[in-house]
């Protein structure tokens, strides 16, 4: 039996065991689950040294051509506090690097987060509705704007939604739960594609092994 064979039961036996929560919660289920777990930890684990802690500090406290640079000291130490979580009398000092990474990375992100989430969206809605030239392209703008106008007006409190006000909030109600639908059925549509996946891959690879084909 070749180490190809070898895997591909792994994979198919570990599928049924996952596939099995579908009946009750029992310990092949569990067994599949834990080993995920375990397996997944401990190669991000082993990632993040290789990849992340390694050349973005190691190599830069100790580089190959040049001596050592005691600067990088600094974020080893502010590394190190992040473990004394683990120890309560220390875990106080990790709130100086969590402090840190919050901070700077607020103000790292800040500009990119509005200009991707925020003015990008605002100038799309603000639009000619007769853009495009088609009457479908019409249609879609005055939607589009529609939408935005009424699902802002759905989440402004300060008046009640009554009369027009209120018309425009259900609208605006109507559309954000047409967009979480899609965006659920989305979801559901990947995972479906996943199953397919596994199916296909327990029909036409693992019942070859044991001189069954479909």
């Amino acid at each position: 039996m070749s180490w190809e064979v070898i895997g591909i039961w792994l994979g198919a036996l570990l599928s049924l065991c996952l596939y099995s929560f579908l009946y009750k919660d029992n310990p092949f289920y569990k067994f599949a689950e834990h080993l995920f777990v375990g397996m997944s930890a401990g190669y991000w684990v082993i990632y993040a040294i290789m990849n992340v802690l390694v050349p973005n500090w190691w190599q830069k406290l100790v580089p190959l051509e040049g001596g050592f640079q005691p600067i990088w000291l600094v974020p080893g130490v502010l590394s190190l506090f992040m473990l004394f979580r683990l120890i309560p009398k220390l875990a106080g000092l990790s709130r100086l690097s969590l402090a840190l990474i919050v901070g700077t990375g607020a103000g790292i992100s800040i500009t990119a987060m509005l200009q991707t989430r925020a003015l990008a969206q605002v100038n799309g809605t603000i639009i000619a509705l007769g853009q495009g030239g088609g009457w479908f392209d019409w249609v879609s703008n005055i939607i589009m704007v529609t939408g935005v106008v009424c699902g802002l007006v759905y989440f402004f409190f300060s008046k009640s939604h009554t009369g027009v006000f209120g018309g425009a909030a259900n609208v605006g109600i109507t559309l954000l739960m047409v967009a979480f639908g899609a965006s659920f059925g989305y979801t559901v549509m990947a995972r479906i594609s996943l199953l397919i996946g596994q199916t296909q891959f327990l029909l036409f690879e693992w019942l070859p092994t044991m001189g069954i084909h479909l």
